[in-house]
Order: structure tokens, then C-alpha cells, then sequence
């Protein structure tokens, strides 16, 4: 992953109406409907909302590799989370929540993939504006937010590439195993992260 694919994002080139929607627009429906799915009760109505997302991704012409990317580096934390919340709250509660999870982290990334980063970075820096009243750079904020967000799915898919790792090996019930290649394949990211911004001068 070169320092420009780790600034720009995923964003996939397109001309649809999510592409078109104001970025300001999309967190603010991304947080409405982010708290729409945990005041969802029912593993019906949910079913419903994964209904809406799919619509939602076939508009944004993404493509279902693009979508499936998305969703991908969580599916065992998913089905990790399935199996806890079945053995402490039973069926009906494991599928809501996974549901919820799942749904959330489609949500996000499909703000990822119709946005482009300086976009997204643009509009919060005008959200965060404020910031300025208690000494605060609104750009260095947004910037921060920008790369946490992207942040989130590079190491969920490292994640997902080191445990296919483990398993080609034969190691995959070993924690050392897992937890090294993890922190150093971050740690690398955070490098080639570092050299990026340092190369267009925010190297402080």
C-alpha cells in the first residue's frame, strides 16, 4: 500500500446520487441511521434495514467487490460475537446485535467508498470549526478523524490477513502468533502512514 493509496481511502470513482450527496450531508445520516439500528429491536426489522443498506449499495454502483471489502475484515469478529451473544442472551438477541454491528460497519464504509477523503476531510474541518475558540487547528482535527476512520478497516484487514496466515501454518490457536505480525504489519502502516504526511509538509 503506497502513502497515496493510505490518504486517499478506498473512494471508487462514480457519478451516482450518493456520490453526488454533500459529505456534511452523509456523516449526518450516517449517525441518524447508525442510531436508527440500536433502536431497532426485532431481527425482522433489522432484516429490513440490510434490505435498505444492500438498496443502497446497488445505487452507489460500487460494485460487490468493493461492498464485500467492506464487510470482509469483520466477519469473524462477527461471527465471534454471534457465538458470545447466543450463549448469554440467546438467538433472537446474538442475531440483532450482530446485525447491528454488521450493518453499522456497511453503513461506514459506503461513506468511504461514494467520499472522497479531501472531501470528508473539508467537511468536518468546517463542522469542527469551533475548535479554533479553545486553540485547537479544525484542520489537523479533521485530518485526524479522516485517518481514523480510514484507519479502522486497514487494520481489520491485516487482521484478517494475518490469521489466514496462522492457519496456513498450522498456528492459529496461538496468541504470539497473532499479536506479532499484527502490531508489527500496524506499525509498518503507521511508517509508510508517517512518511506520507510527512511528504506534504505535516510532519509535526
Amino acid at each position: 500500500m503506497t502513502g497515496m493509496d493510505i490518504l486517499t481511502g478506498a473512494y471508487v470513482h462514480g457519478s451516482s446520487p450518493l456520490h453526488r450527496l454533500p459529505p456534511a450531508a452523509k456523516l449526518g445520516l450516517l449517525a441518524l441511521a447508525c442510531t436508527g439500528l440500536v433502536l431497532l429491536g426485532s431481527p425482522l426489522a433489522l432484516a429490513g434495514a440490510a434490505v435498505v443498506v444492500a438498496g443502497l449499495y446497488a445505487v452507489s454502483r460500487v460494485g460487490v467487490a468493493a461492498a464485500w471489502a467492506q464487510i470482509r475484515p469483520v466477519r469473524w469478529f462477527a461471527v465471534a460475537l454471534f457465538a458470545m451473544q447466543w450463549a448469554f442472551v440467546g438467538l433472537e438477541g446474538a442475531v440483532s446485535t450482530t446485525l447491528r454491528v454488521v450493518l453499522a460497519v456497511a453503513l461506514a464504509g459506503l461513506v468511504t467508498l461514494t467520499t472522497r477523503t479531501s472531501d470528508m476531510m473539508a467537511a468536518l474541518e468546517r463542522l469542527l470549526s469551533p475548535a479554533r475558540f479553545v486553540g485547537l487547528d479544525p484542520f489537523r482535527l479533521s485530518l485526524l478523524l479522516s485517518l481514523t476512520i480510514r484507519s479502522v478497516p486497514v487494520v481489520a484487514a491485516l487482521a484478517t490477513r494475518v490469521r489466514e496466515a496462522q492457519r496456513a501454518r498450522g498456528v492459529e490457536r496461538s496468541l504470539r502468533a497473532f499479536a506479532v505480525p499484527l502490531v508489527v504489519s500496524s506499525l509498518r502502516h503507521a511508517d509508510a502512514l508517517g512518511e506520507a504526511l510527512s511528504a506534504r509538509g505535516l510532519d509535526d
